[in-house]
């Protein structure tokens, strides 16, 4: 009897836990994304920073004696007492002028290690195995807000052959070192000084900012939101940094199911590339697309004058023209054709990317494509 009653308590429990499981999966729609992934709060921003330092340490692929260097390791050697005289002008090809570059993350704090970015500014060759010399890294502003220094990893690799030839594999002019700055100076964000929270969009959505303040008044108790535009969604929050932070947290896990795409084609007419969205609809539309080939051969021939006639060589042009047009059969889109049968449609007839780029065109100024078409 109690392993009856054992099991059947078991059971219970399971089935229990299936009916919970299902339903959140159903309370919860499919296409439902978090707040935090499709924007961020207004104040909470990461800031460039950037410098001016010198590599040294190179194997003989420095900048040599470019000027700017040479100035800057004159910068450099000055801080420890040292003066080159001024009529030596070093060869430095062992160091190497470059620029450093980092973002400051929000809520950075004094202590916290940074990545950044190392790159030639002059005409060194490679950065591998070089050591960045202590520097600083200004924001916008052109104050300090992080110390920078250390070893480079450097990706790229160049080879030097005694015959002037070069293997190059990715970019040796550039490395990066983990770590290798350190916070001086915290931006203030001023989020908690606000009359109120702004949750601004990445990309810009009527239905979508609406979606997400209909949201956030459903799900956060005393949280008044509205869209004020296509990206902002104002919220009505107590002020104080740690009242702020908790409510923010709770927002940002808040899911929501973003508004579809405009229908929109993407070219890019330097590589060729065609993008579709799902919301691209064809009307009813009959295309017939021709390949016309051109060639022109040149066989230009050398005329040699008689012997003892004093005359000059010369070359008598010889050209051959030919005209190859292929057969187009004509295709038709049915109405409301959605992106598969469009990729189905344009695979079957060969279509190249230049091919179709001009068929989406063709329909566009047709009025039989009800989409955005963009050319990069």
């Amino acid at each position: 009897m109690n392993l009856r009653f054992f099991l059947c308590f078991w059971q219970a429990r399971f089935i229990f836990g299936l009916l919970v499981v299902a339903a959140t999966l159903w309370s919860v729609p499919a296409d439902a994304t978090r707040i935090k992934d499709i924007g961020s709060f207004e104040g909470l921003r990461t800031n460039q920073l950037t410098g001016y330092g010198i590599v040294v340490g190179l194997a003989g692929t420095g900048d040599d004696s470019l000027e700017y260097a040479t100035q800057g390791i004159k910068g450099t050697v000055s801080r420890f007492g040292l003066t080159l005289p001024p009529a030596i002008n070093p060869s430095l090809k062992n160091a190497a002028a470059v620029i450093v570059t980092a973002e400051l993350p929000p809520f950075a704090k004094p202590g916290q290690r940074l990545d950044i970015t190392v790159s030639a500014l002059g005409k060194a060759k490679s950065l591998r195995g070089g050591t960045l010399i202590l520097m600083p890294l200004l924001g916008a502003d052109g104050q300090i807000y992080a110390m920078a220094q250390g070893n480079l990893a450097v990706g790229g690799l160049g080879v030097d052959a005694n015959d002037g030839s070069r293997t190059l594999v990715n970019t040796p002019s550039a490395g990066r070192i983990p770590g290798g700055a350190t916070v001086e100076r915290s931006v203030t964000s001023g989020f908690a000084d606000s009359p109120y929270l702004t949750f601004n969009l990445a990309e810009p959505d009527l239905t979508t900012a609406l979606r997400v303040a209909d949201a956030i008044n459903r799900q956060t108790a005393g949280a008044t939101a509205k869209a004020i535009d296509a990206v902002s969604i104002q919220i009505v929050s107590e002020p104080g940094a740690a009242q702020r932070i908790m409510q923010m947290g709770l927002i940002e896990n808040i899911e929501v199911s973003p508004a579809k795409s405009a229908a929109r084609v993407v070219v890019n007419a330097r590589t060729g590339t065609v993008v579709i969205n799902e919301m691209v609809r064809i009307t009813p539309a009959a295309v017939s697309h021709g390949k016309l080939t051109v060639k022109i051969k040149e066989r230009p021939l050398v005329v040699q004058p008689a012997p003892f006639s004093r005359g000059q060589t010369a070359v008598e042009p010889d050209s051959e023209i030919q005209i190859e047009e292929k057969d187009a059969p004509m295709f038709a889109f049915d109405r409301g054709a959605s992106l598969a049968e469009i990729v189905e449609t344009i695979n079957a007839i060969g279509a190249t990317p230049g091919d179709l780029v001009a068929i989406l065109e063709a329909l566009k100024q047709a009025g039989a494509m009800k989409a955005e078409l963009l050319i990069q």
